[in-house]
């Protein structure tokens, strides 16, 4: 094979890999707490899980951009068991969904949208509300967050419980220089955490999940490559403070 050649299969594969990064697959995951991350929600297309959100409004679930599937979207929320079996499980149908005026592909970044729900959620022992930043700040390497989803596992094809791992932040600059190397340059705006150097982490995106640190949603899973273990790459999540103003500007919007 030539060099050419092999460089086209590898950027192909790489391209192929961040594109994709649609579904929710916990490494190294225990089950959450019954207790906890009530906050959780399962953004499904036509009734079967496609990613995760984060519900930071009665009115609203953040998610990612890329998450925008054709289909009828729902939301559930009120469990960690989403199977037809699982108990206070509430479905809420989507109005409408804002997706950054500037997002194009997980690739280029701003990968964050909105899902108005039909019918305001209650909030109660069963239903929480998660914080998101309050103005733009930026987060310690090093610093201990968890990040939970639904979805395959390297054991199952399937998992309706949600599953739960610890994840540390990563310096950006270290973050950027791994995926340089395999020539993928990174969108502004982004965090990093797990993944890197750990067993634990998102895999193929835990796409539209929150990276939670200290109580508070400040990242949305947007992409990993299509094998979690190789290359050995940090997760990329969306950094929500940086869009703090537009998410503030939709909820008054009331659209």
């Amino acid at each position: 094979m030539t060099k050419a050649i092999s460089l086209l299969l590898s950027v192909t594969l790489i391209s192929l890999a961040l594109t994709g990064a649609f579904g929710a697959d916990i490494i190294n995951g225990k089950k959450a707490k019954k207790s906890s991350l009530l906050y959780m929600a399962s953004v499904q297309i036509n009734g079967e899980h496609k990613c995760g959100g984060f519900l930071i409004d009665p009115s609203y679930v953040l998610t990612a951009a890329h998450c925008n599937k054709q289909g009828n979207m729902s939301v559930i929320l009120g469990t960690h068991d989403i199977s037809p079996k699982g108990t206070n499980v509430k479905r809420y149908r989507v109005q409408n969904k804002h997706i950054h005026p500037s997002y194009k592909s997980v690739k280029t970044g701003k990968d964050i949208m909105l899902l108005k729900l039909y019918k305001k959620v209650k909030i109660g022992k069963d239903v929480k509300l998660v914080t998101i930043p309050s103005k733009d700040k930026p987060l310690k390497p090093k610093s201990k967050c968890l990040v939970a989803g639904w979805g395959k596992t390297e054991k199952d094809n399937t998992v309706n419980d949600l599953l739960v791992t610890d994840v540390l932040t990563i310096n950006k600059t270290v973050c950027q220089s791994v995926w340089k190397k395999i020539n993928v340059e990174l969108p502004d705006n982004i965090l990093c955490a797990g993944g890197y150097e750990t067993k634990s982490g998102a895999c193929q995106g835990d796409s539209g999940g929150p990276l939670v640190c200290s109580g508070q949603a400040v990242g949305i899973v947007s992409f990993n490559m299509g094998r979690c273990d190789y290359p050995n790459t940090p997760n990329i999540y969306t950094q929500i403070s940086k869009y703090t103003h537009w998410i503030k500007k939709v909820i008054r919007g009331g659209s």
